[in-house]
């Protein structure tokens, strides 16, 4: 190989590093399947009570939200930079969550705020896989996803769910 082909080739080499070195692709594969896997959990559940944002929605914001911190956690980031990914990954997150929220029926009711918790808290269980907090991420997940399963149905038995009623904030 040439001299501008050897360049070329090791520039192109340089840009796959993190996935030459084994413990830092285990350490990115583990975090991304992981969050994508739990997301999934929770995506499982609101696409089975038939929301708009399901399980692909909940994977996709689960991990994207480790990705951004998993990266710069790993090349070593500063805390108080990663300050400031975690105020972006938020704010992108209550966009995600106001485009919920805003699909207002008839009268009063709003629909959507169960929803736009569920993918605040998917972004949250991400941020937490993305630091390597597994353990914290699984035990979100299965509380969020007892919350909007059981509790979903426990409102319908005792009779006391908000949905039906005008005015109120509903799914």
């Amino acid at each position: 190989m040439g001299g501008a082909g050897q360049r070329a080739w090791e520039a192109l080499t340089q840009d796959f590093t993190d996935l030459l070195d084994l413990r830092r692709l285990t350490h990115i594969t583990v975090r991304l399947l992981v969050a994508a896997l739990l997301g999934g959990l929770l995506g499982f559940q609101r696409e089975r009570s038939g929301k708009a944002a399901g399980l692909r929605t909940h994977m996709l914001v689960a991990v994207g939200a480790a990705f951004f911190v998993l990266i710069p956690q790993l090349e070593g980031m500063a805390a108080d930079a990663l300050s400031r990914v975690l105020q972006g990954i938020i704010t992108g997150v209550g966009f995600l969550g106001g485009g919920i929220i805003l699909k207002v029926t008839d009268g009063q009711r709003i629909k959507g705020l169960t929803t736009a918790s569920g993918i605040w808290l998917t972004a949250a269980v991400g941020i937490a896989v993305g630091f390597g907090r597994l353990g914290s991420a699984l035990l979100a997940s299965v509380l969020a996803f007892l919350i909007l399963g059981a509790l979903h149905r426990l409102n319908q038995t005792i009779g006391d769910d908000d949905a039906g009623r005008e005015g109120k904030a509903s799914d």
